[in-house]
């Protein structure tokens, strides 16, 4: 026999198991056949090879098998394995006995010496008798049929066990194999890493093409280098820090999608090559520069070389990234803080409508009841009676004073709308708003706040924001139509949007049309997102034109001209000196003085009180009541005490002047004595 070496993995080199293991049997020539060496290189193989190769003899197989042969025993169910003196000789250390069609492991004697089986290609079901081979190192089991590890126990020396290819469904059985340096279980059943944690000397784990979804139990492998996971169900990763020694990670074809999910392979401090293509996350555009960044130490990247250039560039698009992410968190921050504010917001309206509604309910019992201590909420006055207090609920005291330590109202532009939630943002419009961003708001929309709130502060909108042409209200309880009126005093309208939520006005049939007619010199374009025609003007016109003309012809002047604003006081003045001109003179004039000032003068008598307003003119009128029927019951009480007066007189007049008489007679009945008593008053009174 010509004496050689030669590589192999046991007739599949390293198509099915990859580790950076080698073995290698030096054969030596006839005249020394006695002398065998068997050696474990656990050298690690240089850069570009380091897959796991068994360094074996080539035609080791083809030539044991014209010398093997299998005999019956007394046990029907187990062949006993016969070797030819020569045979066993030449090859006393390994013994091959793939593709030999065996269902059960052969009965071995005599072979105590072996050091390698291999049963590769068979249809073995089951580990047996092979106890009895204590001094085996390496056992091929490849590609059979075996459903449990088991019968192992024994075999204390064992280095390498390739169990690849069968139908094992759990890792058990271990124990005792605390010197294995190889284990391969790839193409089976596993679902879950386990009682591998004592195997501290093992160096090589294969558990490819399993069902695996998650790796961890990998704590007490302090010897493993290379880990291949290839073609599994992985979503998520741990426990791969734990292990110092790992260089080699195989994690393709399996299922994860985000770097979080195996976030651990960051403080790993000596992997050096690793694999994700195959999975979700190798598909993204930040997936190369996310792992260069936070694996620093990698020299391989799904089986390609990393350059310098790669790493200085994916530093710079993960810091990137990285801001992207904070901004985006950001984001997220404002948002939910935008939505907790607004929830917190429509929770302070419904609480507020709900104690309106109470107060409302209580005036319609008792118009007359004077007015109570109001009701602080949050910083604002509702109005309420005793009553009112008592059929709250404890519910809804509690959340009114849960209120006061949260946000009440928010103020957002987001392009060109500037968006108000509370009555609160209404603040906003005395800002110092910069004029590039009060320029750009063309929409302001209104949400939670009262309606006569809003109105009060129109002529700051129309300062603040000139370009706003879109208004919108919801839940801000537009009730009846005369608020309309409220709007002719802005510069613009082209489109208005009235939610019906919380706008119980949109629930009259011809509120549209009331809008256009009072709103006509806006010329407006669309309400309710629907584009107002030529017939919708029409229409309007018909309906509400006599409601005009009556408003401004039963007034008389005095009273039209105080309702009118000033612009519309000249323009009042004017059409009274107009009359008299030529008709045409008149219509021209008065066409020009309609595209200078707007608004129609018999649709400014159309306007509205707000009931803040309203309530003030009622106590004022109160007041004046008060203050006149005071004075008339004082002018009464004094006609009272004249009459009384002139009554007395009337009875005591009578007698009194006959004592005047009387009185009179004696004074002059003595002449001399008169005259000098009149003498001697004139003298003392000088």
């Amino acid at each position: 026999m010509i004496p050689g070496k030669y590589r192999s993995v046991s007739g599949r080199a390293a198509n099915n198991v990859n580790c950076g293991l080698h073995l290698v049997i030096q054969t030596s020539s006839l005249s020394d056949k006695n002398k065998v060496e068997f050696r474990l290189n656990r050298e690690t193989p240089p850069f570009p090879g380091r897959l796991l190769q068994h360094d074996l003899e080539r035609n080791y197989s083809s030539r044991q098998g014209d010398h093997i042969s299998l005999v019956s025993s007394s046990m029907p169910a187990f062949p006993i394995l016969q070797r030819s003196s020569e045979e066993k000789t030449l090859y006393s250390d390994r013994l091959t006995l793939e593709r030999q069609k065996l269902t059960v492991c052969p009965i071995i004697d005599g072979e105590e010496h072996l050091r390698l089986l291999n049963f590769q290609h068979n249809f073995i079901t089951r580990i047996q008798n092979i106890s009895n081979l204590q001094r085996l190192i390496f056992l091929d089991l490849y590609d059979n049929q075996i459903e449990e590890i088991s019968g192992l126990s024994t075999l204390k020396s064992l280095r390498v066990l390739l169990l690849g290819k069968n139908r094992i469904k759990k890792i058990s059985n271990l124990e005792n194999l605390k010197n294995l340096d190889v284990l391969d279980l790839h193409g089976n059943q596993i679902t879950k890493i386990e009682n591998v944690n004592h195997l501290c000397d093992l160096r090589v784990l294969n558990l490819a093409r399993n069902l695996l979804s998650h790796v961890d139990n990998l704590n007490g492998l302090d010897s493993l280098t290379e880990l291949n996971l290839r073609h599994n169900q992985i979503t998520f990763v741990r426990d791969v820090d734990n292990l110092p020694c790992l260089q080699r990670l195989f994690l393709s074809f399996n299922n994860i999608t985000s770097f979080e999910s195996v976030s651990c392979l960051a403080e790993s401090t000596s992997l050096s090559d690793i694999t994700f293509d195959g999975n979700p996350i190798a598909q993204e555009s930040w997936y190369k520069h996310t792992v260069l960044q936070n694996m620093m130490q990698l020299r391989q990247l799904d089986m390609k070389r990393i350059t310098e250039e790669e790493r200085r560039v994916a530093s710079v698009v993960a810091k990137k990234e990285e801001e992207k992410k904070r901004e985006s968190h950001k984001q997220s921050l404002l948002k939910e803080k935008k939505r907790l504010t607004i929830n917190n917001v429509a929770r302070k309206w419904d609480l507020q409508q709900r104690v309106a509604n109470i107060a409302s309910t209580q005036d319609r019992k008792d118009s007359e009841s004077p007015p109570q201590e109001s009701c602080q909420l949050d910083g604002g006055n509702i109005s309420a009676f005793p009553e009112e207090a008592g059929s709250l609920d404890a519910g809804l005291s509690s959340a009114l004073q849960g209120l006061s330590v949260t946000e009440t109202h928010l103020v957002e532009i987001d392009g060109e709308t500037l968006s108000l939630y509370g009555s609160g943002a209404l603040e906003c419009l005395d800002r110092n708003w910069s004029v590039q961003t009060a320029g750009m708001v063309t929409t302001v929309s209104f949400t939670f706040i009262e309606f006569d709130e809003i109105v009060q502060v129109l002529p700051k909108l129309k300062m603040k924001f000139p370009n706003s042409l879109h208004l919108k209200f919801r839940e801000t309880n537009l009730v009846m139509l005369q608020q309309f009126n409220a709007l002719a005093q802005l510069r613009r309208v082209d489109q208005l949007t009235i939610d019906p939520q919380g706008n119980p006005v949109v629930n009259f049939t011809l509120w549209k049309y009331y809008v256009l007619f009072r709103l006509s010199h806006f010329s407006m374009q669309k309400i309710n997102g629907t584009e107002v025609t030529q017939n919708d003007m029409i229409m309007a016109e018909r309906l509400f034109g006599i409601l005009a003309h009556v408003a401004s012809s039963e007034l008389p002047q005095y009273r039209m001209i105080s309702i009118l604003g000033d612009a519309r006081k000249k323009q009042f003045r004017y059409l009274l000196e107009s009359k008299g001109k030529k008709p045409g003179i008149i219509c021209e004039e008065t066409s020009d003085s309609k595209r200078f000032l707007g608004e129609n003068t018999n649709r400014a008598t159309l306007n509205y009180t707000t009931r803040e307003f309203y309530h003030e003119k009622l106590e004022e009128i109160k007041d004046k009541k008060k203050f006149c029927r005071l004075y008339v019951e004082d002018l009464v009480k004094e006609a009272t005490a004249i009459n009384m007066k002139n009554e007395a007189l009337q009875k005591l007049w009578p007698q009194m002047f006959i004592e005047l008489v009387r009185d009179a007679v004696i004074e002059i009945r003595s002449k001399d004595s008169y005259m000098k008593l009149c003498l001697q008053q004139i003298t003392d009174q000088k």
